[in-house]
C-alpha cells in the first residue's frame, strides 16, 4: 500500500509509463459538494455487459458526456453522449489547466457499495488512438485502485484513491498496464469516478 500526503503531485514509481497522482486535486468541501451535484443530476443507467460469452448487469451505473458525435464503445457496449453540464466543464477545464491536454469524453461510474467494481483492464480502444491519455477523478468513499504490469508480472502496485483525488494515467499506461478496482469485504459507502479521454 502506498500511503500519500495532500497538496503533492506523485510521480508513481512504474516502468514503461507515466502515472502521476494528485492526492488534494480538489479540496474536500469542493469534492462534497461536486460527489452531491453529480450523483443526483446523473441520469445513471446500469447496462448489460458481455465477459467470456456471457451476459450479465455491470456491476456500477455509468454515464457518458461529451463533445456531439463522438460515441465510446467498450466490452460490446456503445454509448452515445449526454451534453456537458456546467459541473462537468468545470472538472474538464481545471484539469486540461493543469495537464494541457484536451479531453473530448469523459465517462462516469457510479460504485454504489463494496459489491460494485470494475475488472482487469486497459482503456485501449480503437477511438482513443494509440496511446491513450486518461485522467481520472475519485469522489466519493476512498477504494483501491490496483495496477499490474502486462508483461513484468512482478510489477503491481495498490493505491488508496482520495475523495478529490486526479490520478493521470499518461504516456505507455494503457499500453504496459491494466487497472481495475476490486469488491471488496469491508463496508463501503458510494463512489464516482470520472474518466476523461480524447476520442479521435
Amino acid at each position: 500500500m502506498l500511503d500519500l500526503f495532500p497538496d503533492e503531485k506523485i510521480k508513481l514509481d512504474l516502468p514503461d509509463a507515466t502515472f502521476e497522482y494528485y492526492p488534494a486535486f480538489f479540496s474536500k468541501e469542493e469534492a462534497d459538494i461536486l460527489f452531491q451535484k453529480l450523483l443526483q443530476n446523473t441520469p445513471w443507467k446500469q447496462d448489460n455487459i458481455t465477459v467470456f460469452g456471457k451476459t450479465h448487469l455491470q456491476p456500477r451505473l455509468t454515464a457518458l458526456y461529451g463533445n456531439e458525435g463522438k460515441p465510446y464503445s467498450y466490452s460490446n457496449i456503445i454509448m452515445h453522449p449526454h451534453t456537458w453540464n456546467s459541473t462537468l466543464i468545470y472538472i474538464k477545464d481545471k484539469i486540461e489547466n493543469v495537464t494541457n491536454i484536451n479531453f473530448t469524453t469523459v465517462l462516469l461510474n457510479l460504485y454504489r457499495n463494496e459489491k460494485d467494481s470494475n475488472g482487469w483492464h486497459s482503456d485501449n480502444e480503437k477511438e482513443l488512438g494509440k496511446n491513450p491519455i486518461i485522467a481520472s477523478i475519485s469522489l466519493g468513499e476512498n477504494r483501491i485502485f490496483q495496477l499490474k504490469h502486462i508483461e513484468k508480472k512482478d510489477i503491481k502496485m495498490n493505491l488508496n484513491l482520495n475523495h478529490g483525488s486526479l490520478l493521470l494515467m499518461k504516456e505507455g499506461s494503457q499500453i504496459f498496464y491494466k487497472h481495475q478496482l476490486p469488491k471488496t469485504t469491508s463496508s463501503k459507502n458510494s463512489r464516482i469516478n470520472l474518466t476523461f479521454r480524447t476520442i479521435f
